[in-house]
This record gives structure tokens, C-alpha cells and sequence, in this order.
């Protein structure tokens, strides 16, 4: 299967797992929105299939860059930035993933951090779904604090409600690799 044809496969599979139209009553988002189109990605990337097109399609994105680890806010990332460190490690380029936690532990090293990456290292900051930013946000800030340098962000999808522009405030490169609008099209040509 090439590139462009995986990446067909993943928009077909967010549109049939991943995404949920309802008029009333209308959904309500993490940041306390109100909202008809509602994405729960991890239908799609906690899916076998799911995660071997999630790691495919974004290592195809970071492929040509100096990026060495894949991470972001726990949970909506793990499974993408784990995808990405197993196919990148097939595609003989490894990247290593890592997971940024919401709350410090407060035992052992009590750290923000986890995996094995380090100050100084150049970083891809994952997220499944993009609102309005701001679990992306905490991310870049977090990874920051730590000593990595964030090059980018990738969300899978951009809900195109303001989220990119918030990002793109902290990390001048946001790619997503769907938006709402390219899911609710095909959704609606079903």
C-alpha cells in the first residue's frame, strides 16, 4: 500500500470509528465547548490497523527532519507516538516516543517526562485531536522545560475552531493530517 493510498484508508476509518455528527443534544469538548462534530481518535489509533497508518503516514511527514522522538500529552498522543517509534524502527530511522504527563509523580524522579529522551533533542509534539490548543500547548511547554526542542506539531485532526492559530503562537509549524472538514466531506458523500 503507498503513502497516499494509507492515508485514504486512515481518513475512511476516522470517518466510520472516530467521528460523530448530532444535532441536539450537541456534544461537549474537553475545553467545555459545545459542539455537533465530536472525533474520539482512539477508536482509530488503538486499532491495529489504525496505529500501523497513524505511524506510516506521520513518519512519511518527519521523515526528511532532524526529529529524534515523538510524544505528547498523555492520552491522545501515546498510541500515535508509539506507532511512529515502532514503524520508524521497521522503516530503519528510528524515532523514540515519549509521553509528557498531565500531573507531575510525586514519587521517584518526579518527572514530567517520560521515555528516553533527552535535553537538547529535537521533538515532534503529537496530538490526536486539535480544539483549541490547549492540551497541545501544555505539551510544547512542558517538553520545553525539559530541554527539548519542539520543531513541530502533527495533530491528526484539526477541528479548525482556532486550535492551530493558539499553537502556532508557541511552534511556528502545525501540520495536521486530517481536518474536520476533509472527515465531514467524506463523512457526508457516504
Amino acid at each position: 500500500m503507498t503513502g497516499s493510498d494509507m492515508k485514504v484508508r486512515l481518513m475512511n476509518m476516522i470517518a466510520e470509528r472516530s467521528f460523530r455528527y448530532r444535532n441536539n443534544p450537541p456534544f461537549t469538548l474537553a475545553s467545555g465547548k459545545k459542539s455537533n462534530y465530536y472525533f474520539n481518535c482512539k477508536t482509530t489509533t488503538l486499532d491495529p490497523e489504525g496505529m500501523n497508518l497513524v505511524g506510516n503516514v506521520i513518519f512519511d511527514m518527519i521523515s526528511n527532519s532532524e526529529i529524534t522522538a515523538a510524544g505528547g500529552l498523555t492520552l491522545g498522543a501515546d498510541p500515535m507516538a508509539n506507532s511512529v517509534a515502532i514503524i520508524s524502527y521497521q522503516r530503519g530511522r528510528p524515532v523514540k516516543s515519549f509521553i509528557v504527563r498531565k500531573d507531575v509523580k510525586g514519587h521517584g524522579t518526579k518527572g514530567v517526562i517520560e521515555g528516553n529522551v533527552e535535553e537538547g533533542e529535537t521533538v515532534v509534539i503529537l496530538d490526536d485531536v486539535i480544539t483549541t490548543g490547549g492540551s497541545t500547548i501544555t505539551a510544547i511547554e512542558r517538553a520545553r522545560e525539559a530541554g527539548l526542542i519542539v520543531d513541530r506539531v502533527i495533530a491528526l485532526v484539526d477541528r479548525e475552531e482556532g486550535g492551530r492559530e493558539n499553537i502556532e503562537n508557541y511552534v511556528k509549524r502545525v501540520d495536521s493530517v486530517f481536518t474536520r472538514s476533509d472527515i465531514v466531506n467524506l463523512h457526508n458523500n457516504k
